[in-house]
């Protein structure tokens, strides 16, 4: 089992492999479906309603039920993959295969995916603080920051290779 202090550093990234085990701890952004594409928007334009440099985004929205990953394969997300790996986000956390594109592009930037146990109960029993940093409008589906200790993941995708492969 290896732990990742998040924000993560290039180096603690690049020594990831598919297939390793993984203990998240420190600060995780939320995001889907709705908030993404306004992240990836809102960098574009110049802005930065968080900092994304070595970064961790859950693809994940809060409810008062707690967290658990949505699939990364849908549309709006996993086309906001590599953009975000592209300007700082190390660490991509989520459930589902993705694309060839979408790793490939991990490998260029040097970052992750992690995949988590859907278990809603286990994830939100690890997050120690929660509060609303981008997008409130968007509910549930804004971007929280989370402190967490402990958060369970594989790597799922590193180095250009994909545990579903």
């Amino acid at each position: 089992m290896i732990r990742i202090e998040l924000p993560a550093t290039g180096d603690e990234i690049a020594k990831l492999s598919v297939g390793d085990r993984v203990l998240m701890d420190g600060t995780i952004y939320t995001g889907r479906d709705a908030a993404l594409p306004k992240l990836v928007k809102a960098l574009k334009a110049g802005e930065e309603p968080i900092n994304v440099m070595g970064a961790a985004i859950m693809h994940t929205a809060v409810s008062p039920a707690g967290i658990a990953p949505t699939s990364s394969n849908k549309e709006d997300i996993e086309e906001s993959i590599p953009y975000l790996a592209s300007r700082g986000v190390l660490v991509h956390i989520g459930k589902g295969k993705l694309g060839d594109e979408t790793v490939r592009a991990l490998k260029e930037a040097g970052a992750v995916f992690i995949v988590t146990p859907p278990t809603a109960a286990l994830l939100t029993s690890r997050v120690k603080s929660s509060r609303v940093a981008a997008f409130e409008e968007e509910g549930m589906e804004a971007i929280f920051e989370l402190r967490v200790e402990g958060i369970p993941g594989i790597v799922a995708a590193a180095r250009g290779t994909s545990i579903y492969d």
